[in-house]
């Protein structure tokens, strides 16, 4: 066999080699099973009805005071808008050909907010808030909007209970 063919023969040897399925997973680190605690990391999520919400609680004025340290310089003062969208304002627009989408005039369910914060926020640490911090963010939140008043305390259940003001404005695409 020439040397071309020697080499040529190595080097599809070598490239078969590292196309087998366990390769770069091995390679990679990849394929590796996920433990117990490396779900429950992951499962995070809250449900419209209030399912997933975690223990915890937080009222507006703890709400007031985490949102001027951590979320005024982006959502602007009262949030009424900044660099990042409005929060707060925007009823009765949405009929209107400039509808103000906020989580006042929107949004269909308070625990949704509970979820994006946990998930999302602040912008540059996202999931870095207790569930207390984040449970007074949305009480603060959904009182600038109008929707609890001054003196709320949210937990899983009440959060839960709160109806929002757009709660009917959605309605299935029907096929």
């Amino acid at each position: 066999m020439s040397t071309s063919k020697a080499i040529a023969a190595s080097m599809l040897a070598l490239g078969l080699a590292a196309c087998t399925p366990t390769a770069p997973g091995a390679r990679l680190g990849l394929g590796q099973a996920a433990t117990a605690e490396q779900i429950r990391g992951w499962d995070i999520d809250v449900r419209a009805d209030g399912a997933g919400l975690p223990p915890g609680q937080g009222s507006v004025g703890q709400g007031r005071a985490i949102y001027a340290a951590r979320c005024q310089a982006c959502h602007g003062a009262n949030g009424a808008g900044g660099t990042a969208p409005r929060l707060a304002g925007g009823q009765c627009t949405l009929a209107t050909k400039a509808p103000v989408l906020t989580v006042g005039s929107y949004w269909p369910y308070a625990t949704t907010l509970y979820d994006y914060i946990h998930r999302a926020m602040p912008l540059d640490s996202p999931q870095s808030l207790t569930p207390d911090e984040v449970y007074a963010l949305t009480a603060y939140t959904l009182h600038l909007n109008g929707i609890v008043g001054a003196d709320t305390v949210l937990d899983a259940a009440s959060l839960a209970a709160v109806r929002m003001p757009n709660r009917d404005g959605f309605r299935p695409v029907l096929k």
